[in-house]
């Protein structure tokens, strides 16, 4: 097929015909054509059983990969942190700090870190380690209580600006905005669902106040969206001391079975002497 500067370009459609003793020399075009599509439609199915091959094949790689690092993180990593940075870090505070003054630190830094975007749950481990599932809950939930209010009051400072950011970035903002509309109750849902879900809640501390949402559902939905991670970590803390607790009673275990073996050695030795005199 030519084509020249005046001309348009046609497109030539070659057909080979063969003899049928049915029909002739003759076949029709939408024939071809259905011929053609069942071709693409088989060559697009292998290409689809093949990707969906090797994804499964990626994904089991990437699953034995993090195996691989699960066991070699509880073999050699976790007992060397255990040794080096926990018990030490749990006989400091133990030696260092007491029930109150460590209750005091607790809630603090869990009513402080938010307002200036720090994470606050090492805070709530700590709290774990020391008060348990009790009195480290009721720790915890009251001085969440004042570290999402006080974002949420010094947002309104700079609701103009929050509101710019979060124009250009729609799509994430989606369900934000939505969390700021209707009644008392709908409000309430949405924010403990987003407390819930992965959004980082300490960007969430300041963006609500830039979707118009009360504050009554803000603060109910934002304690009992948390609920779930307060206990994560507070099982967390209390897993954490057992561990370490277990590691130090093993490891004086050890040392008072080589003291009592080298005891004995030594009275042995006495006796033989003995003996030979």
């Amino acid at each position: 097929m030519t084509v020249t500067e005046d001309e348009k370009p046609v497109l030539e459609l070659l057909v080979r015909v063969e003899d049928d003793d049915e029909k002739g020399p003759y076949v029709k075009l939408s024939e071809v054509l259905e011929k053609g599509q069942e071709s693409e439609q088989e060559k697009e199915e292998e290409k689809t059983d093949s990707s969906r091959f090797w994804f499964w094949v990626k994904l089991s790689l990437l699953f034995a990969f993090l195996a691989a690092l699960a066991v070699v993180g509880y073999i050699w990593i976790g007992p060397l942190i255990m040794d080096k940075e926990l018990i030490p870090l749990i006989q400091w505070e133990i030696r260092t700090f007491t029930h109150p003054v460590c209750g005091l630190l607790v809630f603090a830094s869990v009513a402080i870190f938010p307002t200036i975007l720090l994470p606050s749950t090492p805070s709530m481990w700590i709290a774990g380690m020391t008060f348990g599932y009790g009195y480290g809950f009721l720790l915890i939930i009251s001085a969440a209580a004042v570290g999402v209010s006080l974002p949420y009051f010094i947002g309104q400072l700079f609701c103009h600006k929050i509101q710019g950011w979060l124009e250009r970035y729609p799509d994430q903002a989606a369900v934000l905005r939505a969390a700021g509309e209707g009644n008392w109750l709908h409000q309430f849902l949405l924010v403990t669902l987003i407390r819930i879900s992965p959004f980082p809640y300490i960007l969430y501390n300041y963006c609500s106040v830039a979707t118009r949402v009360k504050y009554g559902p803000y603060i109910t939905g934002s304690l009992l969206g948390m609920v779930p991670e307060v206990f994560v970590a507070i099982y967390t803390g209390i897993l954490v001391r057992t561990l370490a607790e277990a590691s130090s009673a093993e490891e004086q275990g050890l040392s008072t079975a080589g003291d009592d073996e080298e005891r004995g050695r030594s009275i042995v030795a006495v006796k033989l002497s003995q003996v030979c005199s």
